[in-house]
C-alpha cells in the first residue's frame, strides 16, 4: 500500500481570498493549451491572428465554465439544485462535470465558427489537441484535493485517501491523469505530426476518451448520491458511450467520404 501525500489544496491565502491547486490547474490548463493551440494552428492551414486566437480561448473558456457546471447540474445533482437553484451559480463550491463542459465547448466552437467563417472540423481539431492538457492538470487536482478516488483495492499501489475510509482504494485520478491527459495528447499529437485529414483528430479525440473513461470507471467509486444505474453502469459510462459512437461514426464517415482538397 502507498501512503497518500497530505496536500494542502490551498497554495496560499490571504484573508478570505484563498489561491487553490485546483483552480491553479485550470489556469495551467487553460494557458498551455492556448500556446499548444497557436503553435498547431499553422500546421493545419490556419492562420489565426493573435486576436482571432485570443478570441477562440475566450469562447472554449466560456463552453468549459457555462457546460460544466450545467452538466454538473442535470446529470449528477438534479433533484438538489432544483430545491436550492441559486446553489447553480455557486461554483467556488465545487462541481464541474467534463461530458457537460464537452458539449459547451461544442455549442461555443459552433458559435465561434459560424461569426467568423472558420472550417469548424480544423478548429475542432485544434481545440481537442489542447483538451488533454487541461485534463491532465485537472486530475492532477482532483487527486490533490483527494477527490474522485476509485474503488477499494488489494493491490499494491492502493492508497487510504482522507474523507473515504480505512481500506486502501485505487488512485484513479492518476489512471485517468495518465491515460486521458499524457496518452491521449500523444495520440492526438501524432495525428497532427503526420497530418492527417481534417476531422481525424477531432473524432479520435471522441472515440478514445470515451474508451478510457468508460474503462478507469471499473475502478472508480460511483459518486455516493448516485451508485450504479442500469445494468450497473455508473454515470461516467452511461456519458461515454454516445462519445465512443460518435467517435467511431465521425472516423467512418471521414473514411468513406471524399478526401481534402
Amino acid at each position: 500500500m502507498l501512503t497518500y501525500p497530505q496536500f494542502d489544496p490551498i497554495i496560499f491565502q490571504i484573508g478570505p481570498l484563498a489561491i487553490r491547486w485546483y483552480g491553479l490547474m485550470y489556469l495551467g490548463g487553460f494557458l498551455f493549451g492556448s500556446f499548444w493551440i497557436a503553435k498547431l494552428a499553422n500546421g493545419r492551414g490556419l492562420d489565426l491572428s493573435k486576436d482571432r486566437l485570443s478570441d477562440l480561448v475566450f469562447y472554449a473558456v466560456l463552453g468549459v465554465i457555462l457546460g460544466g457546471r450545467l452538466g454538473f447540474v442535470i446529470f449528477y445533482n438534479g433533484s438538489f439544485f432544483l430545491e436550492h437553484p441559486l446553489k447553480i451559480f455557486a461554483v467556488w463550491e465545487g462541481g464541474m462535470s467534463f461530458h457537460g463542459g464537452l458539449l459547451g465547448v461544442c455549442v461555443a466552437m459552433l458559435i465561434f465558427c459560424r461569426k467568423f467563417q472558420l472550417p469548424m472540423l480544423k478548429i475542432g481539431d485544434l481545440i481537442v489537441a489542447a483538451a488533454p492538457i487541461g485534463l491532465g492538470l485537472g486530475r492532477i487536482g482532483n487527486f490533490i484535493n483527494a477527490e474522485l478516488w476509485g474503488r477499494t483495492t488489494d493491490s499494491p499501489w492502493g492508497m487510504i485517501f482522507p474523507y473515504a475510509g480505512d481500506l486502501p482504494r485505487h488512485p484513479s485520478q492518476l489512471y485517468e491523469m495518465l491515460l486521458e491527459g499524457f496518452v491521449l495528447f500523444l495520440v492526438i499529437w501524432v495525428l497532427h505530426r503526420i497530418k492527417t485529414r481534417d476531422g481525424v483528430p477531432f473524432f479520435s479525440f471522441f472515440m478514445l476518451y470515451g474508451v478510457f473513461r468508460f474503462l478507469v470507471e471499473f475502478v472508480r467509486e460511483p459518486d455516493a448520491h448516485l451508485g450504479y444505474l442500469w445494468g450497473g453502469a455508473t454515470m461516467g459510462q452511461l456519458l461515454s458511450l454516445p462519445m465512443i459512437i460518435f467517435g467511431l461514426a465521425g472516423l467512418v464517415l471521414l473514411r468513406i467520404s471524399k478526401p481534402n482538397v
